[in-house]
């Protein structure tokens, strides 16, 4: 059938077109049905969308998508005919029905997602079928390859190590130390990190406080002979894109299958090279994992899969029970992370920086097992970490000099206090992103929460707990009437015995 384009300016980052209730009957089209969109040459298959007001018979709705795709003017005359759905649906049906899915079916419905060859309907059943039934190690190790090979794969070279924490955790800005460290002792760590999704910062948007961290291929290479690393935004250089499209349906919808989660972790290492890996697995109240059990069962996994995809995987089971380090929020933790590369930001934060970081310098060969946190501290003390930091931030683009009074902070701020007298007993990790996210964070980048107590101090009546900052009176305000609607820090009793 030939039809008139008509262009919206809207995006739907995926192929959709809206044709009239009549064109379509005619055609044998119904809602989430395809059609094969032609023109001079080119062809792309779109999910149909009808309506019987907003386009007219002989006409048809084009977003801003296919026209870059077609190279379509609005008028145009294009050919439009009806196509089938992709044999991926039947298999994403055969996943909800509870089978298991062969190496070639999971290859299938990967190539489907990343060729945007799926209704966000088709999609987000997959998601569901993984969520419910689960997936064997073979289905995982498919899936996993299936993203990497659909995916950019970047070469560094060889012995190339990394770093993940499944998160959950607020602050917890450990990624931005270890780094450096490892770098400086001489081994090569490209380090692509995630922007916040529910959190009030992903270690991306802490590193673009000091310097870029969207780079292409080349870039990257060039930063990384450089520097001997980088912290950048994963999502800017194309790793594993299927990834990235399954979050964004499991996000709204509050899910994290386990199989999913192994899978985008994996992939995304595999993508670009990595040969040891340590994960962090932080466990306790208010975590994603509240068990050791569950986080040993994840890090067995996690080890297992590596292995089948040729990656050196070890996992650290940490305490996840409250946040780490003193700022939540992107500046506050870039200032905490500039602080703990002197030797002198929050404890907590430095302690767990120099495990990780020994872990990894163990797992790579670097040091004999027992004495990697030990030449880690050595590394952080000497300085040579620091200058390490500022060789990276330099080769991204920022400047090497900048300091923790460099980062500007939000300029409304309310001190919220303890009104009991005691010791805190409990910081919840969920509500304290809650109300730094309320206060503007990640959008806002000197947005956020300054902690002045931990787990286990003692405060009296009055004592500041915790500093909101914010860029706008309004947020300030939100943020403030959450803490005092859901009380992220509990203190209780000192009870002394005899």
């Amino acid at each position: 059938m030939e039809l008139r384009a008509r262009i919206y300016p809207i995006r739907a980052d995926m192929p959709i077109v809206v044709m009239n209730e009549e064109d379509a009957k005619d055609m044998g089209v119904y809602v989430s049905g395809r059609v094969v969109v032609e023109y001079r040459g080119k062809e792309v298959v779109a999910i149909a969308d009808t309506t019987k007001i907003f386009v007219k018979e002989g006409e048809i709705g084009l977003f801003e998508d296919i026209r870059d795709l077609l190279g379509v003017r609005d008028g145009s005359k294009i050919n439009v005919i009806g196509a089938k759905r992709p044999s991926s649906v039947e298999f994403i049906k055969k996943k909800l029905n509870g089978h298991s899915l062969s190496n070639d079916e999971i290859r299938a419905i990967i190539k489907d997602i990343v060729d945007n060859n799926l209704s966000n309907i088709e999609l987000s059943a997959f998601v569901v079928g993984g969520y419910v039934n689960g997936y064997t190690m073979d289905e995982i190790v498919a899936l996993t390859s299936a993203m990497v090979e659909t995916g950019q794969q970047i070469d560094f070279g060889n012995n190339i190590v990394d770093k993940h924490c499944i998160g959950g955790v607020a602050g917890n800005r450990t990624t931005m130390i270890i780094v450096p460290i490892i770098a400086a002792a001489g081994l090569t760590i490209p380090k692509t990190s995630s922007r916040a999704i529910t959190s009030p910062a992903g270690t991306a948007d802490t590193m673009e406080v000091l310097a870029p961290v969207e780079f292409d291929v080349d870039e990257l290479k060039r930063i990384v002979s450089k520097a001997n690393a980088c912290i950048v935004w994963g999502g800017a250089v194309n790793l594993a894109p299927a990834d990235d499209k399954i979050i964004r349906v499991e996000y709204p919808l509050s899910l994290d299958a386990e199989g999913h989660m192994l899978a985008s972790v994996i992939a995304k290492k595999k993508s670009v090279g990595s040969d040891y890996l340590i994960i962090d697995i932080p466990i306790g109240k208010g975590a994603k994992i509240d068990d050791t059990k569950r986080a040993n069962s994840l890090a067995n996994k996690f080890i297992e899969l590596g292995k089948r995809l040729g990656i050196s995987v070890e996992c650290l089971i940490t305490d996840g029970s409250c946040p780490i380090g003193s700022g939540i929020g992107p500046a506050l933790e870039a200032r905490d992370v500039l602080l703990a590369l002197e030797n002198k930001g929050p404890v907590d934060l430095i302690n767990k920086s120099l495990d990780l970081a020994g872990a990894l310098l163990e797992l790579a060969g670097r040091v004999v097992r027992g004495k990697g946190r030990g030449v880690a501290e050595h590394i952080l003390n000497s300085g040579r970490a620091k200058k390490k930091m500022r060789e990276i931030i330099e080769a991204q683009g920022g400047d090497p000099e900048i300091g923790v009074d460099d980062i500007d902070i939000g300029n409304r701020e309310e001190t919220i206090t303890s009104e009991h007298k005691g010791r805190v007993r409990h910081i919840d990790n969920g509500i304290i992103s809650r109300i730094a996210r309320a206060a503007g964070a990640p959008r806002s980048k000197g947005s956020g929460i300054y902690m002045h107590v931990s787990v286990g101090d003692c405060v009296n009546v009055g004592d500041p707990l915790f500093t909101i900052y914010s860029s706008t009176n309004s947020r300030l305000e939100d943020a403030v009437r959450l803490s005092q609607e859901l009380s992220p820090i509990r203190v209780g009793s000192i009870i002394r015995t005899l």
